[in-house]
């Protein structure tokens, strides 16, 4: 989402243009009197907002952000750049001059990762007692304290335990049990035969291998632990279940009492796991009962050196991003480059400051809203996302899509929709061991450790409209479908998506575009499914759902015909990109009928700055190879079309800038499409 400024610069190809003529020599100008001059081609016309709207308001945006090389630039990806150095900035500050307890330990932390050098020095160190308590595992009744003890400090082992919402009561969070414990990111890639996955699996196996080395087992001893620790993989792979059973829910939630855990999972000591982790819960989910039956089976019929190898290379393939370089470059070479595609490793400090927020994230957002949201921000967002809710409202009785029971529900469920701005009300306790700046590795763990004590106590606490699934220091707005909810970070809350700077129509024409297209999925397709009083069940007639089918058939169809900018021969996938469309129209809708109706006098100029700020947020520079691939897999409409297409159905759009009949930006009346206009 974008923001260039109004005012447009000589160019310096046009000043050093008008340097040659001023210096041309007397025989120059002799010759241009014998002869006229020639005529080249006319130069194009400067777009206009009637001819495009998207070239018209980035003009100063797309020339001072050419076209990359490779990949792409955009108005939002700036602002998402801008946030990580807001998070860089604030960090350095707390680094040199902590003013409070929570900034010491972020400025150790950050000032821990960043010295390299003692990074080095420390080499496995961090890990070192973890690798003790798996050393000194004897029998196969030490197997599961040091599961438990692992999961603890946040290294998830054998399985997950997590908080998450109870489907049941959605605003309180539950324990769920669920499958886990693997290197490879799917259970398919250990059963598979295809040699695609024979060969992944040859390659994890010698990943397998330096990490174990690493971590300190004799290099003639490397390829039997590994092929133990992939042996124990694929038994626990085997036992699981495939990505397409784990859709269903009934795959995922599934209450049990916890009372019978002592007797029922007596190897895996089921019970004294909840013990360690804090969790005095009665109930937990456990979806998959059987998957833990043969857990609770490899515990005493796996030897225990299989375990120890087996859980030895798991603390390191955990904690190897965060070692000296030697382990960060057998991670990367593998997990990097191989499963999610990188080129190269991230600067130091881009991986210390990801480090940070995976592992103390909630700490670093206390700060970062404190110092980048002021109140007046926060202020104004709540004012503009007030309005748009209010003229979604007003669009449901409007509609002609919904019958009239449905459009009752509609309005129910948006007048209750609550809106959280900045961050959320989380109370957490910041007490936690000092961190210091000797060691990075152990303050991961020490941060880690938090991270998991503080997640275990959501469980049984009615507590889940306080916390969020994103960090308030990275640029996101979403509704939460469960909770009838829409949230706002602070980090979104800057130029081009709100610029206090900016006009009211500019604000509504971004923020309050972007506040339009979340707050719709409280009653479209996916929000019909949980009604106003966020209980699971499908709320809409079939007559509204035939209304919604034929409204958006016709979106769909209307992308599908528009050319793909540098590349005409190819179209706009209509079907792919449908969702995004349908929210974008939405969005853009609701907005304008949010500042029509909080400033109803406002003259045709001052409009205008309505769709420049909705045509803002779209700025992008795309190379022709990824234009390519994302015209073959984005979900999204490419930059131009997602400022055009929606001002181009608006009856609003050519009054404000003068448009004439049959100028590129104004659809006939008869075709314009709309969803909640």
């Amino acid at each position: 989402m974008s923001n260039p400024n109004g005012f447009s610069l000589l160019r310096p190809t046009a000043l050093a243009l008008c340097l040659t003529l001023a210096v041309a020599t007397p025989q120059a100008d002799a010759a241009k009197k014998r002869r006229p001059a020639a005529t080249g081609p006319k130069a194009p016309a400067a777009p206009s907002a009637c001819t495009d709207l998207y070239a018209y308001a980035n003009a100063d945006w797309l020339k001072a952000n050419p076209v990359p090389a490779d990949g792409a630039v955009s108005a939002l990806g700036a602002l998402a750049e801008r946030s990580v150095q807001q998070q860089r900035d604030l960090l350095d500050g707390a680094m040199t001059s902590p003013q409070n307890g929570v900034q010491k330990l972020l400025g150790d932390f950050w000032a821990s990762g960043l010295d390299e050098a003692a990074v080095e020095r420390d080499g496995a160190g961090p890990i070192a007692p973890l690798l003790a308590r798996i050393g000194a595992i004897k029998k196969s009744q030490d197997v599961a304290p040091a599961i438990a003890a692992l999961h603890q400090v946040g290294i998830p082992v054998a399985f997950n335990f997590t908080a998450d919402i109870d489907l049941r009561n959605l605003v309180t969070y539950f324990g769920y049990f669920a499958q886990g414990g693997l290197g490879l990111p799917d259970p398919s890639f250990y059963t598979r035969t295809d040699p695609d996955a024979r060969a992944l699996l040859g390659r994890y196996n010698g990943y397998v291998q330096k990490i174990l080395v690493l971590a300190g087992t004799p290099q003639d001893k490397a390829a039997a632990e590994a092929q133990l620790v992939i042996d124990l993989e694929t038994r626990i792979a085997r036992a699981s279940k495939t990505r397409e059973e784990l859709r269903s829910i009934k795959a995922t939630y599934n209450p049990v009492p916890t009372k019978d855990f002592a007797k029922k999972y007596r190897n895996l000591q089921l019970a004294a796991f909840l013990k360690v982790q804090g969790v005095g819960a009665e109930q937990v989910s456990m979806a998959d009962p059987a998957l833990f039956a043969q857990l609770d089976k490899l515990v005493t019929s796996l030897k225990p050196a299989e375990w120890q190898a087996y859980l030895r290379f798991q603390v390191g393939n955990a904690m190897a991003a965060y070692l000296s370089k030697s382990w960060r470059d057998v991670e990367f070479d593998f997990r990097g480059r191989l499963l999610r595609g990188d080129l190269e490793q991230a600067p130091r400090w881009r991986q210390v400051l990801d480090a940070i927020n995976t592992s103390a994230g909630d700490m670093l957002a206390h700060e970062y809203v404190a110092r980048y949201l002021p109140d007046a921000t926060r202020e104004r967002a709540e004012a503009i996302a007030r309005d748009v809710k209010l003229a979604l409202g007003e669009a449901i009785y409007r509609n002609t899509w919904m019958d009239d029971a449905t459009k009752q529900e509609a309005r129910n469920k948006v007048d209750r929709v609550k809106i959280q701005i900045g961050a959320p009300s989380n109370i957490l306790d910041f007490s936690l061991q000092p961190m210091g700046r000797g060691s990075f590795g152990s303050n991961i763990l020490i941060a880690s450790t938090w991270h998991h004590r503080e997640e275990m106590k959501r469980i049984g606490r009615a507590s889940a409209e306080r916390r969020w699934d994103v960090l308030p220091q990275s640029p996101a707005i979403s509704y939460d479908i469960a909770h009838n909810r829409l949230f706002v970070t602070a980090a979104l809350l800057q130029p081009p998506v709100l610029d206090m700077k900016e006009s009211a129509a500019g604000q509504y024409g971004a923020f309050g575009a972007v506040v339009g297209y979340e707050l719709t999925s409280a009653v479209d397709n996916r929000g019909r499914l949980v009604d106003a009083s966020e209980a699971l069940r499908d709320w809409w007639s079939a007559d509204t759902a035939a209304g919604w089918q034929t409204r958006t058939a016709s979106l769909a169809s209307y992308y599908g015909k528009l050319p793909y900018p540098g590349n005409p021969a190819t179209k706009v996938d209509g079907a792919r990109t449908l969702a995004g469309n349908i929210g974008d129209l939405s969005g853009f809708e609701l907005a304008w009928a949010a500042y029509a109706k909080a400033e109803p006098q406002a003259k045709a100029a001052d409009q205008q700055a309505f769709f420049r700020g909705w045509a803002r947020l779209w700025a992008q520079q795309v190379a022709p190879a990824a234009a390519a691939a994302m015209a073959a897999t984005s979900p999204y409409a490419p930059g131009p079309w997602r400022a055009n297409a929606p001002a181009m159905q608006s009856p609003a759009f050519g009054p404000a800038f003068g448009c004439k009949a049959g100028n590129p930006m104004l659809a006939p009346e008869s075709e314009r499409l709309s969803i909640w206009r």
